[in-house]
């Protein structure tokens, strides 16, 4: 699945630009960010309501392939930029958290 597969799926809204042909090989949902650094892996999509730039810097770190944030939930304007900068898609859908991750393992995407 394609991060431009997974708007459409989750009614989301990108909320940065070009980086939409990612592929997304693994999801997860998880804030506590000491422990999403633990098990984050490569092209995950992680689902989150934490919209600071640390988010960006776990992202990052694991190469992930986008960040989406649940029920509505928009990230600060500097984590977007800084987001872009790395190549991580930034998502805001009005799903709530559970029902994202229902419907990525609908789709056959796994957990980390």
């Amino acid at each position: 699945m394609l991060v431009s597969d997974l708007i459409k799926l989750i009614d989301a809204e990108e909320q940065t630009t070009g980086v939409l042909d990612q592929t997304i090989a693994c999801g997860y949902t998880c804030d506590l960010l000491s422990w999403v650094m633990a098990k984050g892996k490569a092209n995950c999509a992680w689902v989150t309501v934490q919209t600071h730039m640390n988010v960006v810097a776990v992202a990052s770190l694991h190469d992930m392939a986008c960040v989406v944030c649940p029920e509505g939930v928009r990230m600060e304007e500097a984590s977007v930029a800084k987001a872009a900068q790395e190549g991580i898609a930034v998502l805001s859908s009005p799903k709530t958290a559970y029902d994202i991750c229902a419907l990525l393992h609908e789709a056959g995407v796994p957990s980390v």
